[in-house]
């Protein structure tokens, strides 16, 4: 067996083409879906992150723009910018690259935003409306994942689901979409004990731990859909550089029904959700602003 390939690079380019539409749509009668991201400091991986986001708003017609600031900079005017933004109605999305510098209060700042500009699904009121069914914005990565399974047509209902990691960012909100979706869902962490006993039971195995190549073929059940979420560029080796996921691809490939690729898969579904999580929140600002 070899794993069916899930293209998140080509299912994310239709749905930027469709959002592309919608923006244009909604310039016609004088809208514009509106993305800010603040960025501080000078992390690489940070500003490689930025680049492609708001490259991928320019391109499906949004306004796009990124507020930088230096690696000094102070909690006290992270927080001003980001009331500056709230207050700001062309602003419909704002998104705080993480991570911050280490004097800034992270969470503090990131709770500032204004729970209808959420479009990262990060706020507390966010996540625990996740945990109802209700949230308003789910956050991009658990909701990429999602897009995939449905656009492959793999069963979720009374499946095994087995999420590997347990964050507030990916782990915790995979698993309560999954539940929300009919499986059965079972989350693994580092205190797991028997973690390969848990995974080989998984019709769906979501693995989001941060290490390279961490799944291996012998943690797999045959013919399972693997979505691999981790990205991690290795540093050891004839292969140091270039970016490695938390599956080890090739081998995996040989068991799974399903799997997806990194790069290639759910990165570029994720920045896809920014987008939907935007027009989202620029579609409910329009409404606010004339009930009619």
């Amino acid at each position: 067996m070899t794993a069916k390939i899930i293209d998140g690079t080509a299912l994310a380019q239709r749905l930027r083409t469709e959002f592309a539409a919608r923006a244009q749509a909604l310039a016609v009668q004088g809208h514009r879906p509106g993305l800010t991201v603040v960025i501080a400091g000078d992390n690489p991986a940070s500003q490689v992150y930025v680049r492609n986001k708001i490259k991928a708003c320019a391109e499906a017609a949004f306004d796009s723009r990124h507020v930088a600031f230096a690696q000094d900079v102070s909690t006290a005017t992270l927080l001003a910018e980001v009331a500056r933004l709230n207050a700001d109605p062309k602003v419909h999305g704002i998104l705080v690259q993480l991570p911050l510098p280490p004097q800034v209060d992270a969470a503090a700042v990131t709770a500032a935003i204004a729970p209808h500009k959420d479009v990262d699904g990060f706020l507390a009121v966010n996540l625990g409306a996740l945990v109802t069914g209700h949230a308003e914005f789910v956050p991009c990565t658990p909701a990429g994942v999602m897009e995939m399974l449905r656009s492959e047509g793999i069963p979720i209902e009374g499946r095994h689901a087995v999420v590997i990691g347990r964050s507030n960012i990916v782990g915790k909100p995979m698993a309560l979409l999954l539940l929300q979706a009919g499986a059965t869902v079972t989350i693994c962490h580092s205190k797991t004990v028997d973690l390969p006993a848990l995974t080989r039971q998984a019709d769906i195995l979501v693995a989001a731990v941060g290490r390279a190549n961490f799944v291996t073929a012998d943690m797999v059940k045959p013919g399972a859909c693997v979505i691999d979420v981790g990205i991690n560029r290795l540093t050891e080796g004839e292969k140091a550089g270039k970016l490695a996921g938390d599956v080890d691809f090739a081998a995996v490939r040989e068991v799974a029904g399903w799997i997806t690729p990194v790069p290639g898969g759910v990165g570029p579904m994720t920045i896809a959700m920014l987008l939907a999580n935007t027009l989202k929140a620029t579609l409910k600002a329009i409404q606010k602003a004339d009930p009619t």
